[in-house]
């Protein structure tokens, strides 16, 4: 793709918590005329993302959060969503790590890699690693919740694999990554 791509131009708009870029190129399509497009590029960098499931008892853990984003696209009730984060220079494993301890009171003991993915590769530049992970009661370590600092406010909750699927069929559950984690988990009959 390299000899397809020229980029005339790269504007910074916007460099918070994330960046927002506008990006003009000329891009070589397959028929063997350039066209130049310019689109927005937002860089928030890659995170990991975990489903934590218990396989005697059936059960997965999902945490509960307000997401601002979401509530201005018209969805007014906090999400249900697997518990993921941010890499800030840590590994994936090492970030499910920490963010199933601060998320959901839950240590994770051998967390398997089952793929990547990009989530809106149109706009975003974030790829995913995904989890899943086995768990006891026992590996409840605290009460999860998140960090004050960081604005979270995340309740807990603790299903069974079919409540939780019940809960995407029935609308309760919208978040893409959760949504492919809870299927994975079907599919792959990692809870009985």
């Amino acid at each position: 793709m390299k000899d397809r791509i020229r980029v005339r131009e790269d504007r910074l708009l916007s460099k918070g918590w994330s960046e927002l870029r506008s990006v003009t190129f000329d891009y070589h399509r397959r028929d063997g005329d350039w066209q130049t497009m310019t689109r927005e590029v937002y860089d928030r960098g890659h995170g990991a993302v975990i489903l934590p499931y218990d396989p005697v008892r059936g059960t997965v853990l999902l945490i509960r959060q307000f997401r601002y984003a979401a509530y201005v696209a018209g969805y007014t009730t906090p999400m249900i969503e697997a518990v993921a984060g941010l890499l800030d220079d840590t590994s994936p494993e090492e970030t499910i790590r920490r963010e199933a301890e601060e998320e959901a009171g839950c240590r994770i003991g051998e967390a398997r890699k089952v793929f990547e993915s990009f989530m809106s590769p149109g706009s975003v530049t974030e790829r995913l690693t995904f989890f899943v992970a086995p768990y006891s009661a026992a590996d409840r370590v605290g009460a999860g919740g998140g960090l004050v600092a960081e604005g979270e406010d995340i309740e807990v909750l603790e299903p069974t694999l079919d409540e939780a699927l019940a809960m995407v069929a029935d609308g309760r559950i919208v978040d893409a990554k959760t949504i492919m984690l809870l299927q994975y988990a079907k599919l792959n009959g990692l809870v009985g």
